[in-house]
């Protein structure tokens, strides 16, 4: 546990999730016989970065703290950027991808104990499309199912499953030409994810081979989507098939789609777009992590 009194800023998503936790109320018990200064802010329905980053700034805080899902984790990300502030995740979300990929509880005094006691390391990060990708951002099936997702207005596993089944009868393949190491390859594929991290919030394992510390990102073509694949990476993580599915690494890319296709970002819906270019932003944020 630290030996000096930190002041921590705890940035709150009240829409996230399903309410079911009160996280400002286990915060305050977490912390009430601790020397610690605690200060909060709630975001709006409408969350504005420049005020965001006004907060983080005159707040001074030692670490900044997202209480939220994957779409707050990106916008605290998007803030802290640049000011070398640490921070730090509360799984608060109804998918919580990167709490994840960290290895965060969702137990909320756990949770609190890595943002205490955890240690901070730097992860790159990825620009898709001038969006910035903390997670997993992908065209195609996945995007579709999210849009169907958030316009059906549902929470949870549950809502994703019936999304993903109605989409899984009405979506086609992509043709994409995908500029990777100078060099385009053609490819048919159902999705094409770029990978900053391993696995989606439900525990699917897309990109064994993604590290968030080293200076690459994974793009994973799925050439087809196959049950046996998606209980593979969900359970067994056994090797791919190479005929559905295939995985590169690089530092950038370009993908051009012969027709519009369906985009996401971090769990976002995104509209549809005939090209994504993205980048690696290395060293771009420093991340408290659970302590080996």
């Amino acid at each position: 546990m630290p030996n000096q009194s930190l002041k921590l800023l705890f940035i709150i998503n009240p829409a996230s999730g399903s309410n079911d936790t009160d996280w400002q109320k286990e915060i305050d018990n977490y912390f009430a016989r601790l020397p610690h200064h605690i200060t909060y802010y709630q975001l709006p329905q409408q969350p504005d970065l420049a005020k965001l980053k006004e907060v983080i700034r005159s707040g001074a805080a030692n670490r900044v703290i997202a209480a939220g899902g994957d779409g707050t984790v990106k916008l605290v990300a998007e803030a802290v950027m640049g000011t070398q502030i640490p921070m730090a995740i509360l799984p608060a979300g109804s998918a919580n991808g990167m709490a994840t990929e960290l290895g965060i509880p969702a137990t909320p005094s756990l949770a609190l104990d890595i943002v205490l006691n955890g240690t901070g390391k730097k992860i790159h990060l990825v620009k898709v499309n001038n969006e910035l990708c903390i997670h997993l951002s992908d065209i195609g099936f996945n995007a579709f199912v999210i849009k169907k997702f958030e316009a059906e207005n549902t929470r949870g596993m549950w809502g994703y499953v019936k999304a993903a089944w109605k989409v899984l009868w009405s979506h086609a393949c992509m043709k994409v030409a995908i500029m990777i190491d100078g060099r385009y390859i053609q490819r048919e594929a159902a999705m094409v994810v770029i990978a900053n991290a391993t696995q989606y919030g439900n525990k699917v394992k897309i990109n064994p081979e993604g590290n968030i510390e080293d200076d690459l990102f994974e793009v994973v073509i799925i050439k087809k989507i196959s049950m046996a694949e998606i209980f593979k990476m969900r359970f067994t993580h056994g090797a791919f098939h190479p005929a559905k599915t295939e995985l590169l690494q690089t530092r950038s890319l370009k993908i051009d789609s012969h027709r519009k296709v369906h985009f996401q970002v971090d769990g976002e819906y995104q509209g549809k777009v005939n090209t994504v270019q993205a980048s690696i932003i290395p060293h771009a944020l420093e991340i408290i992590m659970p302590a080996e």
